[in-house]
């Protein structure tokens, strides 16, 4: 055999031909040559009597594994079938895994990362990973050049070390380093896989290292949803006391242990991008992992209470808020802005109007006691804090959101990280994030201000209560609400009241019954008005051809004594000629002139409704034509089935939550997105209700299709996990899709760890030859959310 394969070789002289290592090396050693042995490497021989340089090149470039080439220039010596006549030299091509490490090494050291990159992929292909300081030296240094593609390449390291099982060479610091670079550059979503991959590898990050990774991702909205996912992710190994302090062997697992700054974080950004049932349930998660809350902390849970609607939470805190000792003015204008809003989203006008009242009079009684003082104890002017108004704010706190990512090139070096054993710089980066957030929040206030620490109502709010007066036809409690709130902070004038532009506003919208019901009761209440306002409503009502308000009108004018201006008169005139009255016509031009009416008139109701249109000063009456024109008529009544119905879910009691729902709709209350979420979590948290759930996800997409209204990501998501935890991939195609399209943001990493925990064999098999329509249906829906997730 051996005889017979050199004279097969011998006749393909000058041609490529594999050789096996084995026999290779037997003819090397049998004809006294040196030989160097390469493990697993595919070996070529090259017979040709030219240079071997192009070929050997060519071969050098196959990524596929290590290739040892020899040039043989020559020919066997058929009688000793040796290779001892060579003509030429053998050239091996083999590279010291030892020497590659160096030269990695060293191109790390040069910053030249590209040289870098390109040997480690050769000592990868060649010997696998490099040894565990390389690999962590690779990772730092890309991670501290902040260059999006080097930390892509990082990141890209980490995922692939962990596929081969080879996370051991991984350490726990270079890691933390990486997710912290990568969230403060705006990367969230690897930020937050590598921090899980640290926690599923039992590498415990202390909290004050992590909270610095929430807080920088929180700056985005998908960063803001993984850090409440991971707050509940982390606090879940905590819940009920599960893991016990006592034990030094769980002393690294303590130390990770959410705290108060990290909950404030998770809270505040998904307060600022709109995802609040998902700060609920960190709420309450709370309690049952230990954490205390602060005063900031306090504040927060007020908005949530807020925008979810739960204003029997919000009176609860209300006395923790009034007998705190250390909370701030800014604080306490949060917490009452928050309160007031409630009442209005819940219609409840008597509280909303009250609160107003309340903090009028306070105000001024601080007023008079601050002006006795002043008379007393003159106040150097330099020094008093004056008003904190919100353009104040708004100077100070400029940047928003963007301010502290702007700031990546202050990232700390991975020699100063690493001797920073405490992670006392990244706890106090954390803090000033959370700062940075809590100002954002505290910008959202709109209907209170404050004033020397006392807190007073703003335009907004009067905009906001007349409205919800005059859509539920309260016009007296509403006249009787302004004409008090004037008693309390008296106009500059008359003129300038709130009645006056809330009637002004009415006119211009139309709504002269109503206008009309407020004049009557400012008289009654014995305010005097100017005459502008009753000349508006005449000519409004002379237009509207209405004869018996016109006279009416009139009559009450006389009786306070209102004088008419010319263009009233005129349209006076005008009216009754319309109407073919020219007797009475007559009688008004008599009147006017017998007055001596001057003709240029009242001008300031055309005026201020020009200035108005034109976007001129935003006055009382301009933003209260804005909101009633912009803003729909809120359902009050949705909130109040909102709570009845998330009460019976958090209680589990899902067949009163349906009788709920059920009333709900025969009242003529459309659910909304909340409604679905509270009715999707109940049933998730009983386990097996997925039919319920797949009934329910066809009436939301009924809702969606003949509807405008469109469901959040909370929502979304909180039927997606159903679906995907029950199997039932078809429908969670669906919900995919829908997300998709909205450009909603998914969390990939917790769907893959789902599907992987309870679908894992799931159509492993081969596929079955006999089939029924349903099951082939079933297996495409699996095997297509299967490839979505990235699982082929």
């Amino acid at each position: 055999m051996y005889r017979k394969g050199m004279l097969s070789t011998r006749k393909l002289k000058r041609q490529v031909v594999a050789l096996s290592p084995r026999v290779l090396f037997s003819l090397l050693s049998d004809s006294g040559h040196e030989t160097t042995r390469v493990s697993r490497c595919r070996m070529l021989v090259s017979w040709s009597s030219g240079p071997v340089n192009g070929f050997l090149e060519s071969s050098l470039t196959n990524l596929n594994g290590p290739t040892v080439v020899v040039g043989i220039q020559g020919g066997f010596n058929h009688q000793s079938y040796s290779f001892s006549t060579l003509a030429g030299t053998i050239l091996v091509q083999a590279r010291d895994p030892a020497k590659l490490c160096m030269e990695i090494e060293n191109a790390i050291d040069e910053h030249r990362f590209n040289d870098a990159w390109k040997l480690f992929e050769q000592h990868l292909h060649m010997d696998g990973f490099p040894r565990k300081s390389i690999v962590n030296k690779l990772l730092t240094s890309y991670s501290a050049s902040l260059g999006v593609p080097w930390l892509e390449k990082a990141y890209g390291l980490v995922e692939q070390a962990i596929e081969e099982s080879k996370q051991n060479l991984l350490e726990k610091e270079p890691l933390i380093y990486l997710s912290f670079v990568l969230a403060k550059c705006g990367l969230p979503v690897p930020a937050s896989t590598v921090l899980r991959k640290l926690i599923q590898m039992e590498q415990y990050p202390p909290v004050t290292a992590w909270s610095a990774i929430l807080a920088h991702m929180s700056l985005t909205a998908p960063g803001a949803y993984l850090a409440a996912e991971l707050i509940l992710e982390i606090g879940y190994l905590f819940q009920d006391g599960r893991v016990d302090p006592r034990k030094k062997i769980n002393a690294p697992l303590i130390a990770m242990k959410p705290n108060t700054i990290a909950m404030n974080i998770a809270l505040t950004g998904c307060l600022l991008f709109g995802t609040t049932r998902k700060a609920e349930q960190l709420l309450d998660m709370m309690p049952r992992i230990g954490i205390r809350a602060d005063t900031n902390l306090l504040i927060i849970m007020a908005h949530i209470y807020e925008r979810n609607g739960r204003r029997e939470e919000l009176r609860k805190l209300q006395r923790h808020i009034d007998e705190s000792q250390s909370l701030t003015d800014t604080q306490f204008r949060q917490f009452y802005n928050c309160l007031l809003t409630c009442h209005l989203k819940f219609g409840d006008l008597d509280a909303a109007s009250n609160m107003v009242l309340i903090m009028l009079r306070k105000a001024r009684e601080a007023r008079n006691s601050f002006a006795t003082a002043a008379l007393l104890f003159p106040i150097d002017k330099k020094s008093s804090p004056g008003p904190v108004s919100q353009e104040s704010l708004s100077h100070k706190e400029s940047g928003g959101l963007g301010n502290n990512r702007s700031n990546k090139d202050l990232t700390i070096s991975y020699e100063e990280f690493y001797r920073d054993q405490n992670f006392l710089k990244l706890d106090t980066e954390a803090k000033e994030v959370l700062s940075t957030l809590l100002v954002e929040l505290q910008m959202q206030v709109e209907l209170i201000t404050t004033e020397r620490g006392i807190l007073q109502p703003t335009e907004k709010i009067y905009v906001k209560l007349v409205k919800a007066f005059l859509e539920s036809g309260k016009t007296k409690e509403l006249a009787a609400f302004l004409i008090k709130a004037e008693k309390e902070d008296s106009p500059a004038s008359n003129d300038d009241s709130a009645l006056v532009h809330v009637i002004n506003s009415c006119i211009s919208l139309g709504w002269l019954d109503q206008a009309h019901d407020l004049l009557d009761e400012m008289r009654l209440a014995g305010i005097r008005t100017s005459s502008s306002v009753y000349a508006s409503l005449l000519k409004a009502y002379c237009k509207a051809n209405r004869t018996g308000e016109v006279t009416a009108l009139l009559r009450d004018a006389r009786r306070a004594g209102i004088q008419l201006d010319s263009s009233s008169y005129n349209a006076l005139i005008e009216f009754r000629v319309i109407q073919k009255d020219t007797k009475e016509a007559l009688h008004i031009f008599k009147e006017m002139k017998e007055a001596k009416i001057p003709r240029t008139g009242h001008q300031e109701f055309e005026m201020l409704v020009k200035g108005c249109a034109e976007g001129g000063e935003a006055g009382l009456m301009a933003k209260l034509l804005r909101e009633i024109k912009e803003e729909q008529a809120a359902d009050s009544g949705v909130h109040d089935w909102n709570n009845v119905i998330h009460f019976f879910c958090k209680k589990r009691l899902m067949q009163d939550a349906e009788k709920a729902l059920k009333k709900m709709r025969s009242l003529g209350h459309a659910p909304n997105a909340q409604t679905f979420h509270s009715m999707v979590t109940g049933y998730a948290a009983i386990g097996g209700k997925y039919i319920e759930v797949t009934e329910l996800w066809g009436e939301m997409k009924s809702i969606a299709s003949a509807t405008s209204m469109k469901f959040d990501q909370e929502l979304l998501d909180s039927v997606l996990y159903t679906f995907v935890r029950g199997g039932f991939f078809s429908r969670a195609n669906e919900v995919v899709d829908m997300m998709e399209k909205g450009k909603m943001f998914i969390d990939k990493y917790k769907y893959r760890t789902l599907y992987l925990k309870y679908h894992k064999t799931l159509y492993k098999g081969k596929t079955p030859k006999i089939q029924t329509e349903s099951l082939v249906k079933k297996r495409e829906a699996a095997l297509t959310f299967k490839k979505w997730l990235g699982l082929n």
